[in-house]
């Protein structure tokens, strides 16, 4: 293993890191031909924050858990809040829902109808007063606004429609919340999507103020997309608010995070890291966005946690001195080496380290397994009769 590194500031690195775990990750859930349901997946808030606690418990980094409303809808959110923290959780990132009812078909924000855009609006200020009951400083914003042919709405219109809308929400926010603005380039809007890429979210946020930053869902760009890129810009501009992280082959194709392309989220994360210590990231928000079909709940959930681990850790390792040296000496190949050596070093005992010193066992999926919690869920929770048609997408 490298030795140039500061191991003990590595080990405190890896235990302070935090991954936010996404509600709508532990109940069922399917494609858009089918709802796949799986045994012992949770049917309500209250027993996908007793999954999250077990993801908790197992990796010791997942201490919040996000919300989507209205799937996740309590009538006592002072009793809800409760209850997470008598699990040890807190309730994070509030997600509003402008996709799912029939008024949205043509859009929410964006919409030609100023009643429908009314009732986005106001279920917006909905989750902002949620927010603030429950404690939580986020709100993520996912809008499906889109067309599907030419000449179906006005661009132009659409666009001015958002920005009004979001402009009369922001202030809502005072200085305690923040709104972080995805983006998705397709789906389920296929002609054009009214956030369909960084930028378009960056200028939005921009127009808004300060308390509007750009989230990232590693799943939501076209082929072949340099997303570390697309960090690095948004980090130099005082733009990244978070991450929604995901894997895909094709498009958003909800795959456990580091699945598919791990050599990327190292890259991503190289400039998370590299931008961290320099002093120029106020705040990073990590959350998972993802929910599982043919994988069991919750331990696809802390697979995708050990993926994000180890991406991260190899960051740490980077030797930055040296990979400044050969960037400004201009020897392309022995940058990529300074990379390529650390995205190749095995970060298991690291991690295992990090994890005992915590009072964890080295090795969470061995401990989740050895708990037998999916079994007894699978005994304790009858199939649910209904779920999530699709995935959610925030």
């Amino acid at each position: 293993m490298n030795t140039y590194f500061d191991k003990d500031m590595v080990l405190e690195e890896i235990r302070s890191f935090r991954v936010e775990t996404p509600s709508w990750g532990y109940g069922d859930s399917g494609t858009r031909f089918k709802v796949f349901h799986w045994p012992g997946a949770a049917r309500n808030l209250r027993e996908k924050l007793e999954d999250a606690a077990m993801v908790q418990k197992v990796t010791g980094i997942c201490p919040s858990v996000a919300l989507h409303i209205p799937w996740d809808k309590e009538d006592d959110w002072s009793e809800a809040k409760a209850y997470a923290e008598s699990l040890g959780l807190r309730l994070g990132a509030v997600n509003p829902n402008l996709f799912q009812d029939d008024e949205y078909r043509f859009g929410s924000l964006c919409h030609y109808d100023p009643a429908v855009r009314r009732a986005a609006i106001e279920h917006i200020l909905e989750c902002v007063e949620i927010a603030r009951t429950i404690g939580s400083d986020t709100i993520s914003l996912w809008l499906a606004d889109g067309t599907n042919y030419p000449g179906q709405d006005n661009l132009r219109a659409r666009k001015r429609r958002l920005r009004e809308t979001l402009s009369e929400i922001y202030p809502a926010l005072g200085s305690d919340l923040r709104l972080l603005i995805e983006y998705k380039f397709f789906e389920p809007a296929f002609y054009h999507t009214d956030l369909a890429d960084w930028g378009m979210a960056s200028t939005l946020a921009r127009q808004l103020g300060p308390q509007a930053k750009v989230l990232v869902d590693t799943g939501h760009h076209a082929q072949g997309t340099n997303i570390a890129h697309i960090v690095s810009y948004l980090i130099d501009e005082e733009q990244l608010g978070g991450f929604h992280f995901n894997d895909r082959r094709y498009a958003d194709d909800d795959l456990i995070v580091g699945s598919q392309n791990p050599f990327d989220l190292f890259l991503i994360f190289t400039e998370l890291v590299a931008a961290a210590r320099e002093g120029v990231i106020p705040r990073v928000d990590y959350m998972i966005d993802q929910s599982h079909n043919l994988e069991p709940k919750v331990e696809a959930m802390i697979q995708s946690i050990l993926h994000i681990q180890s991406a991260h850790t190899r960051a740490l390792l980077v030797n930055y001195a040296a990979l400044a040296q050969a960037q400004a000496a201009g020897d392309t190949l022995a940058a990529y080496r300074v990379l390529r050596d650390a995205f190749e070093t095995d970060v298991r005992p690291l991690l295992a380290e990090a994890r005992e010193s915590m009072g964890l066992d080295p090795d969470p999926i061995r401990a989740f397994r050895a708990s037998g919690y999916a079994e007894r869920v699978a005994r304790e929770r009858p199939q649910a009769a209904g779920g999530a048609s699709g995935y959610p997408g925030a």
